[in-house]
């Protein structure tokens, strides 16, 4: 009797959603999906400090190659997680654009790269520390303000999408012409009409193969160069300490503990947002598994020439957008992403992508924000997915 009450007991307890499996196919298809939303994103902070450094394009796509392994790693460790590692929830992890600012100020005052990779490592073990009290913020949020946090995550992206869409680099001379604006609003349509054609597939990988279709028309009407993709190595290993080993200065760590407490804050809300799509449980001890995550992998990162990794809110409204909720899809993306730090070929391939298609899948996610939060107000209850 009470083997068949243990029996019925395993049967109906309740499955998470976030550990459906699609499959190898589907899981690597909506995985690349996933890399392509946040690709500009997770390049961008190693270009603006490889500049900032005065590195050669070389050094500069090892800060690339490197942001791309380590986002992966992290990715990886966030989504199959470890005792005491990881949320176990689909989100990508990647270098944290929070952190810039202070980072080039510590590269301009003279510290250099080394001082930077100290002042991450530094922070990052003293976030690792907090990580279990810092979660237990989580009593003290309501869905009205999570519901404010989250959705102010989305107004944020607006800017980057719009300074995408115009071309990306500022000082170029086709930023804001008609054609950059034109060839993202055109991938935007693209989005739109591939997810109302009522075939499932189809509309789950919408953002996916708008982005093929933009790059392609993009290159048949001359905006996208993929001549640069045979330049270079194939196959290359990170190398630990390529950039000279960590320096510790106390002022640049205080700068940058700082931004740790920032990206704590914003992953807690990824966390908490997530769960609210995906509709399962999230509490303290998931929260403070993920911190952990996202806090050891960036004290890690810098030994690879990486820096402070977060989780990428973008990706979080790809979730909401596509209603792929497996968290073995985005570790799938968590593959491509170390493959495309060890195989820098890969990386050129996708680089090659106009600014403007990637512009896309930003200016998409502002709308499920608001109504996966479960927002609840006095006398009233809005909760939709």
């Amino acid at each position: 009797m009470s083997t068949m009450t243990k029996d019925k007991a395993q049967n109906t307890s309740p499955k998470r959603p976030e550990d459906e499996n699609l499959g190898l196919g589907a899981n690597i298809a909506y995985g690349l999906q996933h890399v392509l939303t946040m690709y500009g994103g997770i390049v961008a902070v190693p270009l603006i400090i490889g500049q900032a450094a005065g590195l050669s394009p070389s050094d500069t796509g090892v800060l690339i190659a490197a942001a791309l392994f380590m986002g992966g790693v992290a990715t990886l460790l966030q989504t199959l997680g470890l005792p005491f590692f990881g949320c176990q929830l689909p989100l990508v992890q990647g270098v944290s654009f929070a952190s810039v600012s202070t980072m080039i100020a510590i590269v301009v005052a003279g510290g250099g790269l080394p001082a930077v990779f100290g002042a991450v490592m530094a922070s990052a073990a003293i976030g690792f520390l907090i990580a279990p009290v810092f979660s237990k913020v989580i009593k003290f949020l309501p869905a009205v303000v999570t519901g404010t946090i989250i959705t102010t995550i989305g107004l944020t992206l607006m800017p980057v999408a719009a300074r995408w869409a115009m071309g990306g680099n500022s000082q170029a001379a086709d930023f804001g012409s008609m054609a950059n604006i034109g060839l993202a609003a055109f991938t935007l349509l693209l989005v739109l009409v591939l997810s109302k054609v009522g075939v499932a597939a189809i509309s789950r990988l919408s953002i996916l193969l708008a982005l093929v279709l933009g790059t392609l028309f993009a290159s048949f009407v001359g905006m996208a160069d993929f001549s640069a993709i045979g330049e270079g190595p194939i196959f290359a290993l990170p190398m630990p300490f390529h950039f000279g080993v960590p320096t510790f200065e106390i002022p640049a760590i205080i700068s940058m503990l700082i931004v740790v407490v920032v990206i704590l804050t914003e992953t807690t809300a990824d966390i908490i947002a997530v769960g609210e799509i995906v509709d399962t449980k999230v509490d303290s001890k998931r929260i403070a598994d993920g911190l952990r995550a996202d806090m050891g992998s960036s004290v890690l990162a810098p030994i690879f020439g990486s820096f402070t990794q977060s989780a990428f809110a973008q990706n979080v409204g790809l979730v909401a957008v596509t209603g792929v909720k497996s968290r073995y899809v985005v570790a799938a993306g968590g593959v491509i992403l170390v493959t495309l730090g060890l195989l820098p070929i890969m990386g050129r391939v996708i680089a090659a992508v106009p600014t403007a298609v990637l512009a896309v899948p930003d200016s998409c996610f502002l709308v499920p924000w608001l109504p996966a939060a479960s927002v609840s107000w006095p006398g009233s209850s809005i909760a939709t997915t």
